[in-house]
């Protein structure tokens, strides 16, 4: 395809930005159907929020909890990525394909981590000042 075609394909449009948007929802949507480890995030974040209201955390601990919370859902849509595309190219159980699935798991274990470090720092010094 030349350039000036492929600037054509992908000629922006109201109705191609709320086609993105459709495919991202369905996505998410997807994911929290398919997905345990996204209802177990969902679950936890519910608690941080009534924890974080509870406490009354400051504005910027809010933003930090947020921001962490908006990435560890964001590695674990892309660990689901990486697993339906591996399942897509091979059923067989590969060596690549098991380090393909493992390294995904493992990014959005590290940003569960993550979250329970930082919510560690802003609600353990909350939660020890009320005693």
């Amino acid at each position: 395809m030349n350039s000036k075609k492929q600037k054509e394909h992908k000629k922006m449009s109201f109705k191609r930005f709320l086609n993105s948007i459709k495919y991202s929802v369905d996505g998410l949507v997807n994911a929290y159907q398919n997905e345990q480890s996204l209802w177990l995030h969902a679950m936890c974040t519910i608690i941080i929020i009534i924890l974080g209201f509870a406490l009354k955390i400051s504005f910027i601990q809010w933003a930090i909890i947020v921001i962490a919370l908006v990435i560890v859902l964001a590695v674990e849509l892309l660990n689901t990525a990486i697993e339906a595309t591996v399942d897509l190219v091979t059923k067989e159980i590969h060596p690549l394909a098991k380090v393909a699935k493992d390294c995904g798991s493992a990014a959005a274990f590290v940003s569960s981590i993550m979250v329970f470090i930082i919510c560690c720092f802003i609600f353990v010094p909350k939660i020890i000042a009320l005693f």
